[in-house]
């Protein structure tokens, strides 16, 4: 797709996130000839980047539906573009894309617009964020031009007019921004794979995968579309799977690297190892990597140390959303010094391992209001783990975290679920986490 052809179409923003608001942004700011339709679920909607909404609101031509039947009637349209968080096999969809609509999304277009052909995408089940973030930082320390963003909360178009031929452009690129695409980037990225995405956890995002087959086969687009001149840097532990994938691209496998560096647990020596592995590609020295990996603090959220206190280390890791992300969390330090923060939203998700885990490293549990900590529960009183609390909102969950711990603990946030209900997103609940801990 180009931009001559979106000239003189129906074009709707199907969701108005924060990808589809730059995209939006970047087309008016193009001056395109085109009609636009914002449709969203929220009568009342804010604005992605604040303080600018009003500006399209007071003119550009942008028309509005919002509410319970935004999106009806999807066939009027010429072009969709779709937030990640809509389901690709909508009924709604499948009837535009019938009466021969396109359904395009902001990840789409970027890969057919982006002027440099020099895109690493990185995508996996978890540690995608951390293994793409310390690419750019090792990159830009080596005085590439190289820019960044994706699922990790910089949108795409924010940063496009900035992109040149031959600069490098890593992206965070989550199973929904992939699923449809038809483009590859030349250095594919997957860190790891297990379970996730397969309940609808977010009211507002209700996308989900139907199967583990089928989340898979989302996460294999990043490099389906590739060509032998192009590069698929996999966790080993993916190689048997990957024996049954036609594979048009080198292919480089991963394990673990144990440099220096100031992240914890043995997950991010498989991070840094996938990140070496892509800045060798590159054409960085290992000279330099190693000097990028020893400066390098993670990523906010990510088992993050926010705080010692009374010979007690505070650990946020609100990111690890799933059993298996919270598992590795927990391997992170030294069984029976663990007092846990978990709980929240439902995902489906089975907690028989996570249990199994707890009884092994934790010594207390606090569990937060949810359907999935009622899950994790039952799975422990399964396990025969019986050191069970729990707390209405975070700041009870902190003191009574500190109530339980002694000293040489860890108290980690890890809570294997979804925010959603008392927490706005996983970036609320981190920092409520750490306001309670700071002022405590």
């Amino acid at each position: 797709m180009t931009l001559n052809d979106l000239t003189n179409k129906k074009i709707c923003f199907l969701g108005l996130g924060i990808e589809n608001y730059a995209l939006l942004m970047f087309l008016l700011q193009k001056k395109l000839r085109a009609e636009f339709f914002v449709c969203d679920a929220r009568q009342n909607i804010t604005s992605p980047a604040s303080g600018t909404l009003s500006l399209i609101r007071r003119g550009h031509g942008v028309r509005w539906k919002l509410g319970k039947n935004y999106d009806r009637d999807l066939d009027k349209y010429d072009i969709i573009f779709r937030i990640a968080g809509y389901p690709l096999f909508n009924k709604n969809i499948i009837r535009a894309m019938m009466a021969g609509v396109t359904v395009s999304s902001p990840a789409k277009i970027f890969f057919d617009l982006c002027p440099s052909k020099n895109i690493i995408g990185v995508t996996g089940s978890k540690g995608k964020g951390t293994t793409a973030s310390l690419i750019f930082q090792i990159l830009k320390d080596a005085g590439k031009r190289v820019h960044f963003g994706g699922n990790i909360g910089v949108p795409l178009f924010s940063f496009f007019k900035k992109i040149k031929p031959d600069d490098w452009v890593v992206l965070e690129l989550s199973s929904f921004q992939l699923e449809d695409l038809h483009l590859s980037p030349h250095i594919a990225v997957i860190t790891n794979f297990f379970p996730e995405h397969l309940a609808a956890a977010d009211p507002l995002n209700p996308n989900c995968h139907k199967t583990l087959a089928a989340y898979w086969e989302a996460k294999a687009v990043i490099f389906t579309h590739q060509n032998k001149r192009d590069f698929l840097v996999v966790s080993e532990e993916l190689r048997e799977k990957l024996r049954h994938e036609k594979i048009p691209s080198r292919v480089r496998y991963f394990g673990s690297l144990a440099l220096p560096t100031p992240l914890v647990g043995s997950h991010n020596k498989r991070n840094i190892a996938a990140a070496q592995t892509v800045a060798r590609i590159v054409g960085i020295s290992r000279g330099q990597i190693k000097k990028s990996i020893a400066a390098f603090n993670g990523l906010e959220h990510r088992l993050e140390l926010v705080a010692v206190k009374d010979n007690r280390r505070y650990y946020n890791d609100s990111f690890a959303t799933t059993p298996e992300a919270s598992i590795t969390a927990l391997n992170s330090f030294e069984p029976g010094h663990i007092l846990l923060l978990a709980g929240g939203a439902s995902k489906a998700s089975d907690f028989s391992s996570f249990a199994g885990e707890v009884k092994k490293c934790v010594h207390e549990i606090v569990l937060l209001p949810g359907k999935g900590s009622r899950e994790i529960k039952i799975a422990l009183n399964a396990a025969k783990f019986k050191h069970v609390h729990t707390a209405p909102d975070m700041k009870q969950a902190v003191a009574a975290a500190e109530r339980f711990s002694q000293p040489g603990d860890v108290i980690l946030l890890a809570p294997a679920c979804a925010s959603f209900g008392i927490f706005k997103n996983y970036k609320d609940r981190g920092e409520q986490f750490k306001r309670a801990v700071l002022r405590s």
